[in-house]
C-alpha cells in the first residue's frame, strides 16, 4: 500500500498554529512580534473580549512585524494575540456576485445574504504578460456622443476620465455604465461618500443594470487599507469574468482616492514622502493596477475606465500626470463648460484616445479631425467674438465656425438618461458635416 499521499500530507501539516502578540500600537500601525509572514499576508489581531479584527502584513521593523486593522482600532491593546490567517491574500469570485452589492472586503452590503463564490483568485494578481495580450482594433460602445464621436473607447482599453470637484466625473461614469455594452459591468466606488452608493445603485444602474453588474463600495469612512483593497478586489473580479471569455467594463471612480489611500498606508508603515507627500510604493502600486486591465489572447477583455480628481482643476498634478502616462487615453472635463450648463462637459480638444485610429475607420478619424479644426478656430478668437471686436470676413475659417458653433454644441449635449449608439453617432455626425459643407459652400 502507497503511504506516499500521507507521508506528504503530514509533512506539510501545521499541527500548532504559531502566534504571535502586539507590542505596540502607534496610529494606524499595529506592532507586534509573531510567526514568519510576507507583506500582504492576512491574519487575525484577537482582543481579550475574543474579537477577531482582520490585520493585513504593511512592512517589518527591527524585526517586528507592522499591521494595519481592516476594520476599527477599539479594543487593540498590549498583548492581544496575533493569528495567521492567509500568506497569500486570495479573493472569492464567482458568477454568484453579479447584481450585488459589496463592500472592499468582499462582505454583501445589500442584506440580500450570503454570496456562494466557485473559485478563489489573488488579490494581487501578476500582470498579464505583454506579448499575450490582443490589440486594441474594436470598438467599444459607451453610449456617449462625444466620447464614440471624438476620443472612441477600444475593446480592451484603460482610459482616464480627469477633472476637478463638482465638474461631473460620477455623473459621466454612470452615463457609461448605464449606456456601455458589455457583458459585465464592474463599478469599484473607492473613498467615495456613502449616499452615493444607494444612488448609484437605485438610480443610476437601476434594476436592469444590476443584473449584470457588481458593485464594490469602500466609502471616505473605511479604513485606507480597505479602500485599497477594494480597488484590488473589484480588478480581480473582472479578471474572473475575462477569463470566461466575456467583455468587461472596469470603472473605478476614483483613483485618486486610491492613491491617497496608498499615501496613508505609507506614511504610516514609515515610507519617506516624495511629491506632494505620496510615498515611492504608490508610483509602483499604480501601474500594477492599471495594467491589469486590458484584452489577453484567448479570453475575454477588461476596459479600464477610472475617474481622477486632480487638485485644484491641475491636469499635472502628481495623480493625474502619472495615470495619464499609464493609460490609452484620456477625457478631461471643463468646469467652464460645466458651468455653462454644457453636459457632459468633455473638453474635446484637451482629450484623446491613443487607439482610436486603429478602432475607426479612415472617414471617421477624419471627420473628427475636421470637427477638432473647426472648434479650435472658435475658440481661439472666441474672446474677441464675444465682445464684438471681430469683424466677419477677417478670416474664412472663423466665420465658417462662427456660423457652425450652435449645432457643434448643440452635437456635444446629451442627456443623462439618453444613449447614443456608436453606429449613431457616426450618422449624425455625417449629417452634420454635410450640413457644414452644404453651408461652406453657400
Amino acid at each position: 500500500m502507497d503511504f506516499s499521499a500521507y507521508q506528504e500530507a503530514i509533512q506539510i501539516s501545521q499541527p500548532v498554529l504559531p502566534e504571535g502578540k502586539v507590542d505596540q500600537v502607534v496610529g494606524l500601525i499595529v506592532e507586534g512580534y509573531g510567526p514568519q509572514m510576507s507583506v500582504g499576508a492576512v491574519c487575525d489581531l484577537v482582543t481579550t473580549q475574543g474579537r477577531r479584527i482582520p490585520a493585513e502584513v504593511v512592512g517589518f521593523k527591527e524585526k517586528r512585524m507592522l499591521l494595519m486593522p481592516y476594520g476599527e482600532m477599539q479594543g487593540i491593546q498590549l498583548g492581544c494575540r496575533i493569528v495567521p490567517r492567509q500568506q497569500q491574500p486570495l479573493a472569492p469570485v464567482g458568477d454568484a456576485y453579479l447584481g450585488r452589492v459589496i463592500d472592499g472586503l468582499g462582505q454583501p452590503m445589500d442584506d440580500k445574504g450570503p454570496i456562494a463564490a466557485t473559485d478563489m483568485y489573488p488579490l494581487y494578481a501578476d500582470v498579464v504578460n505583454a506579448l499575450h495580450r490582443r490589440s486594441v482594433n474594436q470598438v467599444s460602445d459607451v453610449g456617449v456622443r462625444v466620447i464614440n464621436s471624438f476620443i472612441t473607447v477600444g475593446q480592451g482599453q484603460r482610459v482616464a476620465i480627469m477633472a476637478g470637484s463638482g465638474v461631473g466625473k460620477s455623473v459621466l461614469m454612470g452615463m457609461i455604465s448605464r449606456h456601455m455594452a458589455s457583458d459585465v459591468c464592474i463599478v469599484a466606488l473607492i473613498g467615495e461618500r456613502g449616499r452615493e452608493v444607494k444612488d448609484f445603485v437605485d438610480e443610476i444602474l437601476g434594476p436592469d443594470g444590476m443584473g449584470r453588474s457588481i458593485v464594490v463600495a469602500a466609502t471616505s469612512d473605511t479604513s485606507p487599507l480597505v479602500r485599497m483593497r477594494g480597488a484590488y478586489l473589484a480588478t480581480t473580479l473582472a479578471e474572473y469574468f475575462r477569463d470566461q471569455g466575456k467583455n468587461v467594463i472596469l470603472m473605478m471612480d476614483s483613483v485618486t482616492r486610491f492613491a491617497m489611500s496608498s499615501r496613508d498606508v505609507g506614511l504610516a508603515a514609515g515610507e519617506p514622502p516624495t511629491v506632494k507627500g505620496y510615498t515611492p510604493s504608490f508610483f509602483v502600486k499604480l501601474p500594477k493596477l492599471l495594467e491589469r486591465a486590458g484584452s489577453v489572447q484567448g479570453k475575454g477583455s477588461i476596459t479600464g475606465i477610472y475617474t481622477v480628481l486632480v487638485e485644484g482643476d491641475d491636469m499635472n498634478d502628481p495623480v493625474g500626470d502619472a495615470v495619464r502616462s499609464i493609460v490609452d487615453g484620456h477625457i478631461v472635463l471643463s468646469r467652464k463648460l460645466a458651468n455653462q450648463g454644457h453636459y457632459p462637459a468633455v473638453d474635446v480638444l484637451a482629450s484623446v484616445s491613443r487607439v482610436m485610429r486603429a478602432t475607426v475607420s479612415g472617414e471617421h478619424t477624419r471627420m473628427a479631425q475636421r470637427f477638432r479644426e473647426v472648434l479650435a478656430a472658435y475658440q481661439n478668437v472666441e474672446d474677441l467674438i464675444s465682445i464684438g471686436a471681430y469683424v466677419d470676413g477677417s478670416d474664412p475659417d472663423v466665420d465658417y465656425a462662427k456660423s457652425m458653433i450652435g449645432k457643434m454644441k448643440q452635437f456635444l449635449r446629451q442627456d443623462m438618461m439618453e444613449g447614443v449608439s456608436y453606429e449613431e453617432c457616426v450618422q449624425q455626425l455625417t449629417a452634420l458635416f454635410g450640413t457644414v459643407e452644404k453651408a461652406a459652400k453657400k
